[in-house]
Order: C-alpha cells, then structure tokens, then sequence
C-alpha cells in the first residue's frame, strides 16, 4: 500500500543544472530573490548499482540521512524528475548494507547553499572534483503544474544569465564517473 507520509510519497519537481561563472553573483541574486541568507549543507551521496532509475543515501554532516530513489532524464532543457525520499535512522548500516548487496557506483561529495524563490529551490553547489554548479528544482504540486515549473525554471536561467552553453544534462554521478573513466592528459 503506498504511504500518505510526504516523505515517502513520490514527489515531482522540473530542474535544471549549469555550470556556474560566478559563485558570488550567483549568492547575491539568490539572497534577493529568496530575502534571506541560504541554508548551508555539507551532502555525501552514495550512488548504488540498480536497474531503473537512480538510488542514492544522502548522508549529511549532522548524521541525518535520506534514501532517494529518482528518474529523470538527462537533457539540458527543464526536465520534470519523479522522486521518493525516504528518511533513514541509521544511514551509515543501511550504506553499508546497500553496498554489500547492490555495490557502490559512485560517490558524490558537495557542499551545498540552499535558497527558496516561490517553490523553486535555488542550489549552489560545490562539488568535489567537479568545481561549482547551480540547479534549479522547482517542486511540483500535481501534474498540472509542470508547466508553471517550466516557466520558472526558465525565469530563474535567464535572471541568473545562463547561456545555452552553461546548461548541464547529466548528473553529477555521471559527471563524477565521466572524470574518472577519463584518463589523465
């Protein structure tokens, strides 16, 4: 039976992820449109092997941890994602658990600002072995909102001056793996 518990129940968002110019820029829009100072998290992502759509156990530096099972595809244009997040107890057990029976793909490793302009999360991330990014995650109410989200997503991109150019498909478990696959020049 699903459950009627908001974290555990499929969420929708439409996002968007670019390579970021200018950090400080970036945090002095996000402060204006979101009228207050970000909130900062230190995430650990653990991205596990599975056969549809991605899992990861976010773990954050207060020893708090979430499982999150999502799909979405990678296209630079705003993409409507489908979600589960499912809060965890013991995060270290269960990512040690998850490794042993599904096997660790990847780890992602960011530190994270997190703003709020109408029911568009603002990200700016620094990512390990990646650099700086900004996404977009405009969180749907039902299905009939996912073009109010486009619409969004698509203000914020131009307010914050991103260029065709700067728009990311992947995600950053591809982008980690595609650093690492990628020998050494």
């Amino acid at each position: 039976m699903p459950s009627n518990d908001p974290h555990v129940a499929l969420r929708r968002n439409v996002e968007i992820k670019a390579r970021l110019r200018d950090l400080e820029q970036a945090r002095t829009l996000a402060a204006e449109l979101s009228g207050g100072t970000p909130q900062v998290l230190r995430q650990t992502d653990t991205y596990f092997r599975c056969a549809v759509g991605r899992l990861k156990l976010r773990q954050f530096s207060d020893a708090v941890a979430e499982l999150i099972a999502y799909a979405r595809p990678n296209d630079v244009s705003p993409r409507a994602s489908q979600y589960r997040i499912v809060p965890v107890a013991d995060g270290e057990s269960l990512r040690e658990a998850l490794s042993m029976s599904l096997g660790v793909l990847v780890v992602v490793a960011k530190d994270r600002e997190v703003s709020h302009y109408k029911n568009v999360r603002i990200h700016l991330d620094r990512v390990e072995q990646l650099g700086t990014f900004l996404e977009f995650e405009a969180v749907l109410e039902s299905a009939a909102h996912q073009s109010e989200g486009e619409a969004l997503v698509r203000e914020l991109t131009s307010r914050f001056g991103l260029l065709p150019a700067d728009l990311i498909a992947e995600s950053y478990s591809d982008m980690v793996l595609h650093s690492i696959s990628q020998p050494p020049k």
